[in-house]
């Protein structure tokens, strides 16, 4: 057992474990797994649809994968929890407090998937 479905196992009816979920998305896009990265984001987006990160998570992930269709969903989906959300204000919110190359490729896989940049 990992240690991610350990701590799953220890309280799986934690009303907020789609905040872990999300964590978990993060991690495994920032880790190279987008595989990963878009399981954990669809757990996450299950038990709480209104995660804008998660779902910049999961467009990014499903665009390095080649998925483009989803990841024009999850960037409709994004625009519309965000209406005014692009490339420059997602630098402003998250891009000092990430590793400069892990948010590169984000951004990367953001724009790949079709949100603006201004």
């Amino acid at each position: 057992m990992s240690a991610s479905e350990c701590s799953i196992a220890l309280s799986p009816l934690d009303p907020l474990r789609w905040a872990f979920f999300g964590g978990l998305a993060h991690a495994h896009l920032a880790a190279g797994h987008l595989e990963a990265a878009v399981e954990w984001a669809d757990r996450a987006l299950h038990a709480q649809p209104r995660m804008p990160a998660v779902l910049a998570v999961k467009a990014a992930a499903c665009a390095h994968l080649g998925r483009g269709a989803d990841a024009s969903a999850c960037i409709k989906r994004l625009r519309e929890l965000r209406p005014g959300a692009t490339i420059g204000g997602f630098r402003a919110m998250f891009g000092t407090p990430l590793s400069p190359d892990f948010f590169a490729d984000w951004v990367e896989g953001l724009r790949k998937a079709g949100l603006p940049e201004e």
